[in-house]
């Protein structure tokens, strides 16, 4: 079994259940601009935010270029002029609020936490990252928060991890492990940098690309044994 010292892991599907955090951000602005928010208009925002988050991935377009573009690109399908920069902040700070736990995470990391060096690796706004890991109490576990917004580079970009690595003390990529739910950011971008992956995978996607993550987990107390700490396992 290898010795991993450095844990890297993802926030949004993977630590907090951004699934959530969304629906309820999403509710209370579509509320708050008077448009019903139909399963089709979701569908639709989905569709379009999905879109713009892969362009941001591989570095065609900026993150503000994602963040103020969604909601204006969404309601002109529906004939409706909206400052989409407006939108976005409001719908950020409702974002913020919303800090769900994704099932058995607090347990994990709190207890990973005495055995190895924990770090965030995400892609997003500073802001939000922060304030939802601190409102989850995940916060202090973590021996630094890396958030792209403030790196110059995205997952899966090499310079992203390049960034990271760079203010690890004592670095090595061989004793180095992301964890992630995303197989186009997290586990692209740990191959891209050479080091080993761990997809979750909680809904037992098909993997329809050519990247091979190093391990997947369906739930996250199943890390235990890839860490060769299966005695934890409750």
């Amino acid at each position: 079994m290898k010795k991993y010292r450095t844990l890297l892991f993802d926030v949004d599907d993977t630590l907090l259940d951004f699934d959530a955090a969304e629906k309820f951000a999403l509710r209370k602005l579509f509320e708050e601009q008077d448009f019903p928010l139909t399963t089709e208009v979701e569908y639709r925002y989905r569709k379009i935010n999905t879109g713009l988050w892969m362009g941001f991935e591989e570095g065609k377009l900026t993150l503000d270029g994602v963040l103020n573009s969604r909601f204006s690109l969404l309601f002109k399908e529906y004939g409706l002029e909206k400052d989409g920069a407006l939108l976005e902040k409001k719908y950020r700070s409702l974002l913020a609020e919303s800090h769900q736990l994704m099932p058995g995470a607090f347990e994990l990391i709190s207890e990973l936490q005495n055995h190895f060096d924990l770090y965030i690796v995400t892609n997003g706004v500073s802001e939000t990252q922060h304030r939802r890991l601190s409102d989850s109490g995940l916060y202090p576990f973590f021996q630094d928060i890396f958030v792209s917004e403030e790196t110059g580079f995205q997952k899966p970009l090499k310079g992203f991890f390049d960034y990271v690595f760079s203010r690890i003390p004592n670095f090595s990529t061989e004793n180095c492990l992301i964890i992630g739910d995303s197989l186009s950011s997290d586990m692209k971008g740990g191959k891209n940098a050479g080091i080993d992956t761990c997809w979750f995978n909680p809904n037992l996607q098909s993997n329809l690309t050519d990247i091979l993550p190093t391990y997947q987990i369906q739930k996250l107390d199943e890390l235990y044994k890839v860490l060769d700490l299966g005695v934890l396992t409750k």
